[in-house]
């Protein structure tokens, strides 16, 4: 397990079933980058709405898998265990795990 932290298996494994649950969701995040990216200059500002809607409920459901664990954590345990997370999460999901590092204040 050398090179590997503390949280790393019970992260991915968290990840994993997280990309599994909310495939819809995000498949409607990658259709909704395509229709911003791909949107008139005259329409592409609500389409960012839209794209940014989609973008904050999965960042909030990520922030909400990672406080259901890390509260039945110790003090010390819960902050390396929620950087293991925010760490993992932001390399799965690049910019729709943003409202992580938006919200690095815990609880």
């Amino acid at each position: 397990m050398l090179g590997r932290g503390r949280f790393h298996d019970v992260v991915r494994r968290q990840l994993d079933i997280f990309a599994e649950d909310e495939a819809e969701l995000l498949a409607e995040a990658a259709g909704a980058d395509a229709a911003w990216t791909d949107a008139p200059r005259e329409e592409s500002e609500e389409r960012f709405g839209d794209y940014q809607l989609v973008v904050d409920a999965i960042g909030e459901h990520l922030y909400d898998v990672r406080e259901a664990y890390a509260s039945t954590l110790a003090e010390d345990a819960a902050d390396a265990y929620r950087a293991a997370f925010n760490r993992a999460a932001l390399k799965r999901f690049r910019r729709l795990a943003s409202f992580l590092e938006e919200n690095e204040q815990w609880p």
